[in-house]
């Protein structure tokens, strides 16, 4: 191999064996796990066998634990297997551990038993950024995204489900009737006999899986939700942006800074919308952030009267698109955005320039609503394009006005929709990228959450190396 580069023989010795020490960069990232790990208060968060046990043998500490998972979550290592095998032959998990190799039983029992100090620990790594002064919160983007589960679709089951498999099975057992006495009737000898039976065999297979899908309906009349998943009882089956598609899983919500891409909050859930997610995800922002105001920024997909006044009310001002509900305008007929109000004398004034006035206020839903009309209707030359009825009638929600404070400020030149699109689906795509094709590994919402957690803490360090660099970071840890 002369005029190459040559390697060290594998027979050399040496005098002195190299460190551990030696094999780490100064600027690796696995010091920042160690420091960031060495400097928690593991007891306060609540992980078990913080204390050593007084008799027995001796078990790990947690804190070698969670240094591998974050490690783990760090280099897309996420599994419990890959992660022993990791501790046997990676010198930087040598490096973090002391050369400990636990079995990935003990690795999946911890991240199973701690989901509540896991989650605690993301929580810390956020009240970190915000301490040092990089994450201020000023701002910051909320939107939510469906992540697979390890529940296949197959083995989801609802009503529109098992009714459109039951009406194929059935044509298949008709089909296979029919096949079976026209062999019968044109066949002879052992052919046919043969050919029976194998018709026979798959006959007797597919009346076994309609009984069984027939005895799975009637399970979901227990279901509170009507979904049984067998894989994972609390995997759902959940519609994406994509048109006729849909996956097995949950419903990942987070909360992200507009100025540093830090995933401020989040929370798993397996309810398929966003509509109720709003004012928890801003009050639990707010809370993390510890401010007394925030802005916060959402899709259509948020839009709730009962939610964007609970945030109002928590100081929390809320920007975000109305959606189009009505299908007057692809008709080509007015629809309320083009009735303008007059605050100062209360009116609502039509395309025509008629004023509808004030009439009454009940409450609908929880909400107080206020109703406008004018008797001029049915005298307009226009009001084919405007109402069927009698009169045309607005309907104005009594916090109305944060409605239109929003709209104003998604026609102001910040433009807010693209800066929420930016921020938010940013850390959902790269987090996704880091866990592959089949995301979450565990099952049951809890331990979901937990992986979640090491996702997110894992994102939010790479963040912050990102914007203060190594030594930057490490120098902020200690308190």
């Amino acid at each position: 191999m002369a005029g190459f580069i040559e390697g060290v023989a594998r027979e050399q010795t040496v005098l002195f064996p190299d460190r551990l020490e030696d094999w780490i960069d100064e600027d690796s990232v696995v010091r920042v796990v160690d420091l960031f790990v060495h400097e928690l208060d593991l007891p306060g968060l609540g992980f078990a066998r913080s204390a050593p046990a007084r008799t027995g043998r001796p078990g790990y500490h947690p804190a070698v634990l969670l240094k591998l998972f974050i490690y783990g979550y760090l280099n897309r290592i996420p599994s419990s297997r890959r992660l022993e095998r990791e501790a046997g032959r990676n010198v930087e998990v040598m490096w973090l551990t002391g050369k400990l190799v636990p079995d990935h039983k003990t690795i999946a029992d911890f991240r199973r038993d701690n989901g509540p100090a896991i989650r605690r620990t993301c929580a810390q790594f956020v009240e970190l950024c915000r301490r040092i002064g990089v994450l201020k919160g000023d701002c910051v983007a909320i939107d939510g995204s469906k992540f697979k589960a390890v529940n296949n679709r197959d083995r989801n089951f609802t009503k529109g489900k098992i009714a459109s498999r039951l009406a194929h099975l059935e044509a298949d057992v008709a089909r296979y009737i029919d096949e079976m006495v026209r062999i019968d009737r044109q066949e002879e000898g052992e052919a046919r006999a043969g050919k029976v039976a194998h018709l026979a065999r798959r006959y007797g297979r597919i009346r076994q899986e309609i009984d069984r899908l027939k005895a799975m309906d009637k399970a979901l009349a227990d279901a509170p939700d009507g979904q049984i998943s067998l894989t994972d009882p609390d995997a759902r089956a959940m519609a994406t942006s994509a048109r006729h598609s849909g996956l097995v899983g949950y419903n990942v919500q987070g909360a992200v800074d507009t100025e540093t891409h830090i995933i401020v909050t989040h929370e798993v859930t397996n309810q398929g919308f966003d509509r109720d997610q709003l004012s928890p995800m801003a009050l639990a922002t707010k809370a993390a952030l510890g401010r007394d105001t925030l802005h916060a920024l959402a899709d259509k997909g948020y839009f709730s009267g009962a939610e964007i006044a609970a945030c109002d009310k928590a100081g929390i001002t809320v920007t975000m698109p109305r959606p189009e509900t009505s299908g007057n305008r692809s008709k080509g007929m007015y629809v309320k955005a083009d009735f303008r109000y007059d605050a100062d004398r209360d009116v609502y004034i039509c395309p025509t320039g008629d004023e509808l006035t004030y009439r009454y206020t009940r409450e609908e839903d929880g909400l107080r609503v206020a109703r406008y009309w004018t008797n001029e209707c049915r005298h307009c030359p226009v009001k084919s394009r405007c109402t069927t009825g009698n009169e045309r009638r607005i309907t104005r929600w009594e916090y109305e006005h944060l409605v239109d404070e929003m709209h104003d400020r998604l026609r102001s030149d910040a433009e807010p929709m693209t800066l929420r699109r930016c921020t938010a689906e940013h850390p959902f795509g790269t987090i996704k990228a880091w866990m592959g094709a089949t995301h979450f590994l565990t099952r049951r919402l809890k331990n979901v959450r937990t992986e979640m957690a090491l996702n997110v803490l894992a994102y939010n360090i790479k963040r912050m190396v990102a914007l203060v660099g190594i030594k930057g970071l490490m120098a902020a840890i200690p308190a």
